[in-house]
């Protein structure tokens, strides 16, 4: 069994049948999806696909930094309402985003803060996302009332970043098809993150693992992103499902 930490099979990019796509995953091995919501316009559909598969996902609720804008103070509200309506598992996705657009990096800071602490009074984890942003990421954990525990989602950095995270608090990384470029060093990362604190992930339809590269991800492919990691850190690709799984069971109480 595998827990893919990090999937939007309720995209554009899955329509008109994205049941196919988690029915796909089903058939895999994957016994849990968990959808993080990107903005107001997918909440409906987010939800619409869980409630056809109760029992394989779950779902997260945020607001993502790329979406945070002239409006976020309204988008906000929208996501803060809808928070208290559902049995989400996580806030998220949330963050800093400095690789687009830097226009709105206060703004983003401010929204990333807000989300920290409703997760802290719900006693959730946040689904961090992180691009061009760990400083600003990190100012603001450091400045919250509470530090929250959750996942650096998508991580891709270095040992020195792994370190800096670490330091803050109880903090997992969410591992996905980057692991398999040719171009990443993030193998070499793995050791110190430990098999312990990874989570697998797909961020499907985005990133899909070698060999299906260049290719609409989709969360049936994890499966070449553990074998990748157990080939990495020299273990078998059970103990990688195992261990992952456990992992992701205790972090958002599936």
């Amino acid at each position: 069994m595998i827990v893919d930490t990090h999937t939007h099979l309720y995209l554009d990019e899955f329509q008109p049948t994205p049941s196919d796509a988690v029915q796909r995953a089903v058939d895999a091995g994957v016994c849990k999806m968990i959808f993080p919501n990107v903005d107001c316009t997918t909440i409906s559909p987010m939800k619409q696909l869980q409630s056809a598969f109760p029992s394989h996902i779950a779902m997260a609720m945020g607001l993502h930094p790329t979406e945070v804008g002239v409006n976020w103070e309204r988008d906000l509200a929208v996501i803060y309402d809808e928070l208290q309506s559902f049995d989400y598992v996580a806030v998220g996705e949330i963050g800093v985003d400095m690789y687009w657009d830097k226009t709105y990096r206060k703004e983003q800071m401010e929204v990333f803060a807000r989300q920290i602490k409703w997760a802290v009074e719900r006693d959730l984890p946040i689904i961090i996302h992180c691009r061009n942003g760990l400083d600003e990421i990190l100012e603001v954990l450091d400045s919250a009332e509470k530090m929250p525990r959750g996942v650096f989602h998508s991580f891709g950095g270095t040992v020195e970043d792994v370190e800096r995270i670490r330091r803050r608090g109880d903090f997992y990384f969410g591992i996905n098809g980057i692991v398999t470029f040719k171009n990443s060093k993030l193998r070499e990362v793995l050791p110190t993150i430990g098999l312990d604190r990874i989570l697998l992930e797909t961020d499907a339809p985005y990133l899909a693992p070698v060999p299906h590269r260049g290719k609409r991800n989709e969360s049936a492919y994890i499966i070449h992103t553990a074998a990748y990691i157990a080939d990495s850190l020299g273990v078998a690709l059970d103990e990688v499902k195992r261990t992952t799984t456990a992992s992701a069971i205790a972090l958002f109480g599936l």
